[in-house]
């Protein structure tokens, strides 16, 4: 309390930015490892509206929109706790430890705490760029081979098992050219039609 008293309104200013902001930083960050700030608490479900679920059982869906608002969500919440513990300490530490005066702790301090959420910035963007995206494109299965998994009867629908983006997936699938293919039999995807239906041909 005595310390406080002897800040000036300027040096008070700092103060409270500083505790405050470090406060809530620290809090944040000791969440996040212990998993207290999961996905469940920061993104709306209604980001997985347009997913459905494959033959296997694996997600499949827009999650874009939600993985992006919630990466945005985090470094706006982190970016500003830092910013103003950022902008208390610097600008408290020049107010007191220079002669330099008011503008100069006032500059000094903004300039710290835009430093400090540029820094976040990055380390979030590099954190992003490390995550393996998840979400199934079909469309990246045409041209692949793989096998008849099921049947596939002339003019009806069986099942082939082919490759999309590193994963092995069990997927309906129909013959380009009307004719039944037996299981085993070595096909390649020509195209993706209604539904994520594969259609393939005979090699």
């Amino acid at each position: 309390m005595s310390f406080l008293s002897s800040l000036s309104g300027l040096e008070k200013l700092y103060a409270v930015s500083a505790v405050v902001g470090g406060i809530m930083f620290v809090v944040r960050v000791v969440l996040q490892f212990i998993g207290g700030m999961g996905d469940a608490g920061d993104v709306d479900a209604g980001g997985m509206d347009a997913g459905g679920v494959d033959g296997d059982g694996d997600f499949v869906g827009d999650t874009h929109a939600a993985a992006s608002d919630h990466s945005f969500t985090v470094l706006s919440f982190q970016g500003l706790t830092a910013f103003f513990m950022m902008f208390g300490l610097v600008g408290l530490a020049i107010h007191r430890q220079t002669p330099y005066g008011a503008l100069a702790s006032l500059l000094g301090g903004l300039a710290a705490g835009a430093v400090t959420v540029w820094i976040i910035g990055r380390i979030f963007l590099s954190m992003r760029r490390l995550q393996a995206d998840g979400t199934l494109n079909f469309e990246n299965a045409v041209g692949q081979e793989g096998r008849v998994y099921l049947r596939i009867p002339s003019g009806g629908t069986g099942k082939v098992e082919v490759g999309v983006q590193g994963r092995l997936q069990v997927l309906d699938a129909v013959s380009d050219a009307q004719a039944q293919l037996e299981t085993g039999e070595r096909v390649r995807v020509v195209r993706v039609v209604r539904g994520n239906v594969m259609v393939v041909e005979k090699l």
